[in-house]
């Protein structure tokens, strides 16, 4: 039946609706309407004021002169048992374009209907109380995973696995504070003694579980974001060449003329189920032509901003190598020697203690190996991470400021000052899972969804 069902939810003044699949012609799409009118809508647009619930229904959909739109499937969740918390219609209808301006138009006929902004049928189900802030995320970016590592790392986080440990901890502290608090309001009556010590024990042991997260803070982000990989090197070195063979295409021009590249040149690839940017950047060297000039400047931030950084060598200037080149190894850097098929010897070559992969596009010699570098990389320091990751920079703002928190009531001497450190990491753990009072952070996620979710 049409109508609300048991339980709380959230009034909110309008009905909404918007196409649920995807855009452009398709052979079936998804309308998805939701609020206190869809009822209203679905006797409107089929002529039918009740369905079985969770039952696809052959309805034949109308205008509001009568006009046959379309024949397909409707769906009806009564609330609060959908996806929102409210009463939602699903119309499951041929993709032609015109079909669904028509349908579309016909809501929009509807009084107290309209067309839902970005993202506000997940955040009537976060206001619903169906998922928590967390999970939300994890469902946009499930929505938008591209890659095996980011599918599993947005599944995990969508389920819940984050908000459950974020609530275990936040549980934890505000069991100490009320022990704290007891203390306090009733000092002269038989308290147990060493509540402080306890809990500034319990802070500690907290605040190193948290910093424990935080150390694998990178890792959740960078798998979302993608693994900046940076190829650096002098002018000529075979940068662009290299960039193309990773790639399998012709994403960078390359010329004999060394500082063809000005600008960061970018390519998405998947290794190790993980997103991969190759960044190949201009020739790191001295000069005053303006435009190269801006180009080394931003080679050197690539630099900066890498997880992997991707040195290359002149194969045809070796032994001779680029100084400045060979100043940016570091522990997350990898060595390449390049156009190999110009170098005499068969190796292995070495900068020092370091082995140089040799690879030469020109003959194929070595590009696999280069890749099969970048994957075990990308495999060690990314893919299979924690069971619980943190995916954004919010998260770990949070938990830095719990751990902050924390720390100052390990150290306090006074309780009342312990008891509101304690308040202050709790309460960042409700911004995380937005469990307190945070629109503006509501307003900045919602807004990373697509229209009909």
């Amino acid at each position: 039946m049409t109508g609300l069902g048991d339980g709380l939810q959230t009034v909110f003044p309008d009905t909404i609706f918007a196409l649920a699949s995807g855009q452009g012609r398709a052979s079936v799409a998804v309308i998805r309407v939701s609020g206190v009118g869809a009822g209203l809508c679905l006797e409107r647009l089929t002529g039918r004021t009740s369905l079985v619930p969770r039952r696809a229904t052959r309805v034949a959909v109308r205008a509001a002169d009568g006009e046959l739109l379309d024949r397909g499937l409707a769906i009806w969740f009564p609330g609060p048992g959908s996806f929102t918390g409210e009463d939602v219609l699903e119309l499951q209808l041929h993709g032609g374009r015109a079909i669904l301006q028509e349908v579309m138009n016909a809501l929009s006929a509807v009084t107290g209907v309209r067309t839902a902004e970005a993202g506000e049928f997940s955040r009537r189900a976060f206001e619903n109380g169906k998922f928590d802030l967390t999970a939300a995320e994890g469902l946009a970016d499930l929505i938008a995973a591209e890659t095996p590592e980011q599918r599993r790392q947005a599944l995990r986080q969508a389920d819940g696995r984050l908000a459950k440990l974020c609530e275990g901890w936040r549980d934890s502290l505000i069991s100490g504070m009320a022990d704290l608090e007891a203390a306090i309001d009733f000092s002269e009556e038989e308290i147990p003694s060493g509540l402080l010590t306890r809990a500034q024990e319990a802070a500690g042991q907290l605040a190193g579980e948290i910093s424990r997260h935080l150390g694998e803070a990178q890792r959740g982000e960078r798998v979302r974001e993608g693994i900046r990989v940076a190829i650096l090197g002098a002018p000529n070195a075979g940068k662009s060449s290299l960039l193309n063979g990773l790639a399998g295409r012709d994403a960078a021009i390359v010329a004999a003329a060394p500082g063809t590249t000005r600008d960061v040149v970018e390519v998405r690839v998947e290794m190790a189920g993980c997103p991969v940017i190759l960044r190949d950047t201009a020739g790191i060297r001295e000069t005053v032509e303006a435009v190269e000039r801006e180009g080394v400047r931003r080679s050197e931030e690539a630099a900066r901003e890498a997880d992997i950084r991707l040195l290359v060598f002149d194969g045809a200037r070796w032994p001779v190598v680029d100084a400045r080149t060979a100043g940016l190894w570091d522990a997350n850097a990898l060595g390449v020697l390049s156009k190999v098929d110009r170098v005499a010897g068969s190796g292995p070559w070495r900068l020092g203690e370091r082995t140089l992969v040799a690879a030469s596009v020109v003959t194929d010699q070595g590009l696999e190996a280069l890749r099969q570098m970048l994957e075990v990389a990308v495999r060690e320091r990314y893919a299979g991470g924690a069971d619980v990751a943190l995916t954004r920079a919010r998260h770990r703002e949070a938990l830095q400021a719990c751990r902050e928190g924390l720390l100052r009531a390990g150290a306090g001497q006074a309780e009342e000052l312990v008891v509101e450190d304690l308040r202050l990491a709790a309460r960042a753990l409700g911004r995380l899972t937005g469990a307190v009072d945070v629109e503006d952070v509501l307003d900045a996620v919602f807004r990373e969804f697509c229209i009909g979710k």
